[in-house]
């Protein structure tokens, strides 16, 4: 009987082997705000919007094997998808993202600080069903289907595996980076062979 295949690295593992200088293409891809608060050192901004747009052509960069990290988990998992539908299989994610590697004791690079995604998306959120629920008390009845809405939303979001408050957050002011990458500049600066990555 053979084991299902690993797709997911533990941050631990990924931090001893970065110890010991294994050459290890680590690929990020939040968006270029959430890497310039905080990432692991040494990785690569490669955004999943654009990754995204431009898959085959980040997968010849990335043949030789890379983990892919986001916040949690879930933007790597769907980078680490569009590039097997391409036919790249030698990419795996790390698990718990870039909070688990830092709580690993793992080596970051803090920049401007700003609250994750994550987080602004319960803030949203919470502040739409709170609206809600007050204005439907005060003002009208008809303006506590804004917590419905944001109910519904919620819901879609797990189904689709899609945040689409997220998205509009991601546009607003706090959250641009000091500097937007290119695609060209983003490909310049990924290396174009590195030793491969394995999980085992």
């Amino acid at each position: 009987m053979t084991n299902p295949a690993i797709t997911a690295l533990q941050p631990a593992d990924l931090k001893e082997r970065l110890a010991n200088d294994e050459k290890i293409m680590v690929i990020d891809v939040r968006t270029p705000a959430e890497f310039e608060t905080v990432h692991i050192k040494g990785a690569y901004n490669v955004p999943l919007s654009m990754l995204s747009e431009h898959t085959k052509e980040f997968a010849g960069r990335f043949a030789d094997g890379a983990v892919l990290v986001c916040q949690s988990g879930a933007r790597a998992e769907q980078a680490r998808e569009r590039l097997a539908a391409v036919g790249l299989e030698t990419t795996t994610i790390l698990a718990g993202g870039t909070d688990a590697y830092e709580k690993a004791g793992g080596d970051v690079v803090r920049g401007n600080q700003r609250w994750d995604m994550n987080r602004q998306v319960r803030m949203g959120a919470g502040s739409l069903v709170l609206a809600g629920f007050v204005g439907s008390r005060v003002v009208s009845r008809p303006v506590g289907f804004l917590s419905a809405a944001v109910g519904a939303g919620l819901v879609w979001s797990a189904v689709s595996n899609s945040c689409m408050m997220a998205t509009v957050l991601s546009k607003a002011p706090w959250n641009k980076a000091s500097v937007n990458p290119t695609l060209e500049a983003t490909v310049r600066n990924i290396p174009t062979a590195t030793g491969s990555v394995t999980v085992s």
